[in-house]
């Protein structure tokens, strides 16, 4: 197999497993009435993707996943407005939330064109990789935070590890550097854990 084959895998594999990724956090979220990406995670993602969609795209088929990834997040976000006041109320009144929402938002673009501009990463790679290692992380904190599995289950758990690990194979064949070859191990492994921590929680539930 030719390396434009492999890495045609590698990159419609990565684009296949984080749409269906979302498309479980939208039916979860709605079926749960309740959201299931944190709140610097959406920002983080629908920064990268409106940049790299439109004022940087990539090539063709990359630039159709990212669109593609872009408007399910925006459903993400919807779902965010709508059902994060209720969790957040005894700490922030909706008011100051959806203003806590917009300036993380415009702090996550500012930052990710930074990142654009200071290391001439016209292709995003560097952010996306950073941004997914803290989505890893904020995933994991949220279930900590809820102690249930409200707007999250095993199978975006799952697709999530795969879609990482697509991404990991493809950018250690053939766009290797030590930064994020560290970065794509650690976010396997939170990816790994994420997914034990909900195994242990199905579990609890079962034997109650």
């Amino acid at each position: 197999m030719s390396e434009l084959n492999i890495l045609l895998i590698c990159q419609l594999g990565m684009g296949l497993f984080w749409i269906i990724t979302y498309i479980l956090v939208i039916y979860k979220g709605w079926r749960d009435k309740q959201y299931g990406m944190p709140m610097a995670a959406i920002c983080a993602n629908i920064s990268w993707e409106f940049i790299f969609a439109f004022i940087y795209p990539q090539n063709d088929l990359q630039r159709y996943i990212t669109l593609i990834w872009f408007l399910l997040d925006i459903v993400i976000l919807m779902q965010f407005l709508r059902y994060a006041p209720n969790e957040y109320r005894r700490m922030l009144s909706k008011k100051l939330l959806y203003l806590s929402f917009l300036l993380t938002l415009i702090f996550s673009m500012l930052t990710i064109l930074g990142l654009v501009h200071e290391y001439h990463d016209y292709e995003g790679k560097y952010a996306a990789f950073f941004q997914n290692l803290m989505m890893s992380g904020l995933f994991i904190a949220l279930l900590l935070q809820r102690g249930n599995l409200a707007g999250q289950s095993m199978a975006i758990a799952i697709c999530k590890m795969l879609g990482t690990l697509f991404a990991a194979v493809g950018f250690y064949l053939y766009f290797r550097t030590p930064l994020i070859t560290i970065i794509s191990v650690a976010t396997l492994f939170y990816d790994w854990l994420y997914i034990l921590l909900i195994y242990r929680l199905q579990r609890k539930k079962t034997k109650l």
